[in-house]
């Protein structure tokens, strides 16, 4: 098995591409080792000393460290669990378990669904190649809060891709967004 790695524009967060399918759909972060419970690979990766954050997407797991961790002392024990955990075909999800109920996709406001529309097609999979994500989490008075996951969080570029980037293009097409902000992970349902 070979596992490729790339950086990411978070220095922190490193992205790892086992060359399989990790998850079938959709995208889990794991923020510490308390919330690693639904996933025995979270689990395995937060058992290293340095491991701060695990996101896992489709096609990759994005590995975040700690401040005190060098990635040249990390990232070979990564690659390691990930190798050992892959050959073994053990499951990355435990199967008995089952996501938690989202909001609902369409919540009846035209201005939310173009903004989710806007997200999804232009911005997710921008920053998915850089091993984050961010989703949509409300419009209220002209303010858009959106969550950073994975590489995204606490990335030194998040605040930038916000608004130069996503603040932007926003307003362009809709102009009743006035301000894009990150939610704050205390603030995650």
């Amino acid at each position: 098995m070979f596992i490729q790695t790339e950086p990411t524009p978070n220095p922190a967060t490193v992205k790892f591409l086992p060359g399989q399918t990790v998850l079938e759909a959709g995208t889990m972060d794991f923020a510490g080792p308390e919330q690693s419970g639904p996933s025995p690979l979270a689990k395995r990766l937060f058992g290293l000393q340095g491991v701060e954050r695990v996101f896992l997407a489709r096609e990759y797991i994005s590995v975040s460290k700690a401040a005190d961790t060098d990635w040249t002392m990390l990232k070979p024990m990564v690659l390691g669990v990930l190798m050992d955990h892959f050959s073994t075909g053990a499951p990355v999800l435990d199967p008995t378990f089952t996501a938690a109920e989202t909001k609902p996709t369409e919540d009846g406001d035209e201005i939310s669904a173009q903004i989710r529309e806007l997200i999804e097609t232009r911005v997710r999979p921008m920053v998915a190649m850089d091993g984050g994500d961010i989703v949509f989490e409300s419009f209220k008075d002209g303010i858009v809060t959106l969550q950073m996951r994975g590489a995204c969080s606490g990335c030194p570029s998040s605040t930038m891709t916000l608004k130069s980037g996503i603040e932007r293009m926003l307003r362009h097409y809709i102009p009743e967004v006035t301000e894009v902000r990150a939610a704050s992970e205390d603030d995650w349902a």
